[in-house]
């Protein structure tokens, strides 16, 4: 039955390769502003999708539609009408109650977080800053960032302005951080322009318990700074040095243009296929951790491998890396309980390779934590007056045989589909052992497991 013209807001006819071969004003208009012409390949995606679901099945259709037309969405109600056996093939499109309505104003905070998820996908250089903006512990890919990367791994604990040369700022530093919030910014060694991003941790915007620093460049690497290639020095590593920077900014770009999809920054999307986008996201999230992994593992592997030997806190580091999966633990129903804060225990060893193993031993902990349980990290005195840090759950727990297992190379348990590379432990007792400590684990099946990172004491 075709709808009363008094309701019709346009019509249009398809041939059986669907190619629009004529049709009303409205739809005319909108199969142009789509990029298509009359005759031609039908334009408008979420009309296509029908017209051949139509075809192919010989079955009318009739339902709701909307779709993009510039900065505002077009919707309507359409009906499809298959043309088989009437010297066509194709389809007729009948489309009532024609709606165009501008997009409302995207919410401030949806901005701001889908501009963080993108800063984050594309820096090539993070750290992490206590509440005073000083650094304690910083990661970075790009070659041209090697001094400031040497510097933060030697010299950390300094505000990390003193570590750049800020951009149009002479004011005395560190300023409040929204005001650097975004700051450009020169690195020593780099020819390269940055822009600095301060994102605060915690609750309280206000006086933030944290800062992650992000470094974006404003320019790829220069092509003269990332020529060299493994050959060209006996030292250097084929996945830090090599694949690593070639792979990171592709696999970045994949997971910040997945991340505007799902956002429907470029205008409404279907849900299935904002699933689809988050999967991607996912991907491209594990790929990184893949690659940081698998540098990792030729660098603890790699001859004469050692670490920097400081005086650290480690309840100051433990807190840390509780304050950084928070959310996490959150988003389980977990409870995370960390030391009380003002507390100290010292201990020797490097503040970001603790760091590093404290939150693979949280993170592996909240993982596999049934929700609504308990997290506990906790710091004390350990064997022959070593000094510890313990991360104890309320997991399933490991049988003898698994506590032999756990810490082996690409070692998972069997377990699948949770996106670990199986290399975490592995490399956080080669750490642990460099560092002159060990990490260990106390379990039994059924009732939670234990892991232990000893590290020696201060002089």
């Amino acid at each position: 039955m075709v709808a009363p013209d008094s309701l019709l807001a346009a019509r249009g006819l398809t041939d059986s390769e669907d190619r629009l071969l004529t049709a009303d004003q409205p739809l005319a208009e909108l199969q142009q502003r789509c990029g298509g012409r009359i005759p031609g390949k039908l334009a408008v995606p979420e009309l296509l999708e029908l017209v051949q679901q139509g075809r192919r099945m010989s079955l009318r259709i009739a339902r709701e539609f909307s779709a993009q037309d510039g900065d505002a969405r077009v919707s309507g109600f359409v009906r499809i009408h298959p043309q088989a056996g009437e010297g066509n093939d194709g389809c007729e499109i009948l489309i009532e109650n024609w709606r165009r309505e501008a997009f409302p104003p995207e919410d401030d905070r949806e901005a701001t977080e889908r501009q963080d998820a993108i800063d984050r996908a594309t820096a090539e250089f993070s750290a992490r800053l206590d509440g005073n903006q000083r650094l304690l512990a910083g990661e970075g890919t790009a070659p041209d960032l090697a001094k400031l990367i040497g510097l933060t791994r030697t010299q950390a604990g300094k505000p990390w302005v003193e570590y750049v040369e800020l951009i149009g700022i002479s004011h005395r530093q560190p300023l409040h951080w929204r005001l650097l919030d975004g700051v450009k910014c020169r690195v020593d060694g780099s020819l390269r322009d940055w822009r600095a991003r301060l994102i605060p941790l915690g609750t309280d915007q206000i006086v933030p318990r944290g800062f992650e620093l992000l470094l974006v460049a404003e320019q790829p690497v220069p092509q003269s700074q990332d020529d060299d290639g493994p050959g060209d020095d006996a030292n250097s590593r084929l996945i830090g040095d090599a694949l690593t920077p070639a792979l990171r900014k592709p696999v970045a770009r994949i997971i910040a243009n997945a991340e505007t999809i799902r956002s429907r920054l470029a205008g409404p999307l279907r849900e299935e296929y904002v699933g689809y986008a988050g999967d991607i996201v996912a991907a491209g999230k594990h790929l990184s951790t893949l690659l940081d992994d698998l540098g990792d593992l030729e660098a603890v592997e790699a001859p004469g491998f050692s670490t920097s030997k400081q005086a650290i806190d480690l309840a100051k580091l433990a807190r840390e890396a509780a304050g950084m999966l928070a959310t996490r633990a959150q988003a389980k129903n977990i409870s995370l309980v960390a030391p009380d804060d003002g507390g100290s225990f010292a201990a020797t060893g490097e503040a970001r390779r603790v760091l590093q193993v404290l939150l693979n031993l949280l993170g592996n902990a909240i993982n596999y934590s049934p929700e609504g349980t308990r997290v506990e990290i906790s710091v004390g005195p350990w064997r022959g007056g070593a000094a510890c840090v313990t991360v104890r759950d309320q997991g399933p727990g490991l049988t003898r045989e698994q506590q032999e297992r756990v810490f082996g190379k690409f070692e998972r348990l069997g377990r699948s589909g949770d996106g670990g590379s199986g290399l975490g432990l592995y490399i956080s007792r080669r750490l642990a052992q460099a560092m002159g400590g060990e990490l260990l684990v106390e379990s039994e099946a059924g009732k939670g497991a234990c892991f232990i990172l000893s590290l020696p004491p201060t002089d």
